[in-house]
């Protein structure tokens, strides 16, 4: 998801909240250059674990009249044999353009979300040292998750159809401005939103406990160290790249469902996803939704509970390398622009 809708430096951004990052405003060269890391930190991401990514989507929208796509490895394969190697990152530029100012968005909104939670949280207890409890970290991380979701979702909107395109498909998008004003001029502005609202309830469980159980077991290992892996209060980095993994497997899956819906949703109104999307249980014609809760019927009495984590095994498998190279891309980039983050004392 999101959605997800996922979180870039998971660790690093938890991580502010629990430091009790003061409320004074950034300068504005810091700003941008916490932007500019958390959005290459991103892209970097992405990239790495693109043919993970594009083939969890072509599990969850894929026809199951014709199964092409029956599992990790032979999905890969698949691909590979059938579109080869550049048909492993199709879509990604799109991504990659979707999720860096996602990212960067995200990062910055909860910064902010959390500077103003703890302000009025101390104002409110009148205890100028209290710090954000979990309950109002998973508060500001889907403030943010939502914020920067809505404000590129036309980008994820148009990714998802660009990358469940082959080679055969009877149409092309030959790109996401091309995507963009073709979606804007056959079905109108409203399309760009299609699956924004499961997208929205997707993100307070995904964004909102990835945050939380982050946080919460960094604290737990800190206070109790099993097998010795606090030093001087801190954890190593391996450590805290382990609980940022818990912590996404643990949000993406409970959000997993939402992320299909969105999907299929996406698809809808789109007359050349035919050889794509699910017919309906008897003919081979594209389903149509009439919203969420009636995509979420057809789905499970056509196909079942199963198909609600279509795409779950590859989800997961990219949790852990994605979440590491986007927590070391962003502490490398943050030092090279010399970012320097204020905390109270």
């Amino acid at each position: 998801m999101a959605s997800e809708t996922k979180v870039v430096n998971l660790a690093e951004e938890a991580k502010l909240a629990g430091e009790g990052v003061t409320t004074p405003s950034y300068a504005f060269t810091t700003i941008c250059k916490s932007l500019v890391a958390g959005g290459v930190a991103g892209g970097v991401s992405r990239t790495a674990v693109a043919p993970l990514e594009r083939l969890k989507i072509l599990l969850q929208v894929q026809n199951p009249h014709s199964i092409k796509y029956n599992g990790t490895i032979q999905g890969l394969k698949y691909i590979w044999r059938t579109e080869g190697f550049r048909g492993l990152f199709k879509g990604n530029g799109t991504n990659c353009a979707r999720i860096v100012p996602n990212s960067a968005v995200k990062f910055f909104s909860y910064e902010q979300a959390s500077k103003g939670i703890l302000h009025l949280y101390r104002k409110q207890t009148g205890n100028e040292d209290a710090q954000l409890t979990p309950l109002l970290r998973l508060g500001a991380g889907a403030c943010a998750g939502i914020i920067a979701m809505s404000a590129t979702y036309p980008m994820d909107m148009v990714r998802g159809r660009i990358t469940v395109q082959t080679e055969k498909s009877p149409y092309q998008y030959r790109g996401m401005f091309h995507a963009l004003s073709t979606v804007l001029r056959e079905e109108g502005p409203r399309a760009l939103y299609k699956g924004w609202l499961p997208s929205v309830i997707g993100v307070i469980p995904y964004v909102g406990l990835n945050f939380a159980v982050y946080e919460s077991l960094k604290d737990w290992l800190i206070k109790s160290n099993p097998l010795g892996l606090v030093q001087d209060s801190e954890l190593s980095v391996t450590t805290r790249l382990a609980c940022g993994a818990a912590a996404g497997t643990i949000g993406q899956t409970v959000a997993y469902p939402l992320d299909v819906i969105r999907r299929r949703m996406q698809m809808v109104g789109w007359n050349h996803a035919a050889s794509v999307v699910a017919g309906d249980g008897r003919g081979k014609v594209p389903l149509e939704y009439t919203g969420m809760v009636d995509a979420f019927r057809k789905t499970v009495r056509y196909e079942g509970f199963g198909a609600l984590y279509k795409g779950l095994v590859p989800n997961s498998v990219k949790v852990v390398p994605s979440i590491a190279i986007a927590f070391v891309t962003y502490e490398v980039v943050k030092d090279i622009l010399g970012v320097e983050i204020r905390i109270s004392d």
